[in-house]
């Protein structure tokens, strides 16, 4: 059985998605551009402010459930422009520890709100 996971601590879905889903011991987080929450716009235009606030988004669902960063298992890292992926990377540092989740990270042509970033994880009990 799926169960819909919801937190005001993160911004609401701009679609017809749930920030997050359930199925047994498994939540998979949708991707999360740089929103913050309290003002519905990004928290800054540089990567390392859309870095730090996706992040703290994913952050904020998992605890919604119970989890931390450290339950992440795999995450998927969208970058408009593969030049950040440095600088991204210091920031995505601060918030895992080892061992780290498996990753993907990649450009792409455009994204959501025209975000630098998105990132997407599964997590596990």
């Amino acid at each position: 059985m799926n169960k819909a996971i919801h937190t005001d601590n993160a911004p609401a879905a701009i679609g017809p998605y749930s920030q997050a889903i359930r199925v047994g011991n498994t939540v998979y987080v949708s991707g999360q551009i740089p929103i913050d929450p309290a003002t519905g716009a990004f928290a800054g235009e540089d990567i390392v402010t859309q870095t730090r606030q996706s992040l703290t988004n994913i952050k904020n669902i998992l605890a919604a459930e119970g989890l931390d960063m450290s339950n992440v298992v795999k995450t998927t890292v969208m970058l408009k422009d593969i030049a950040d992926f440095g600088a991204m990377n210091e920031v995505y540092a601060e918030f895992f520890t080892a061992p780290y989740p498996a990753r993907a990270a990649y450009q792409v042509a455009a994204l959501p709100k025209d975000a630098r970033m998105e990132i997407e994880c599964v997590a596990a009990f």
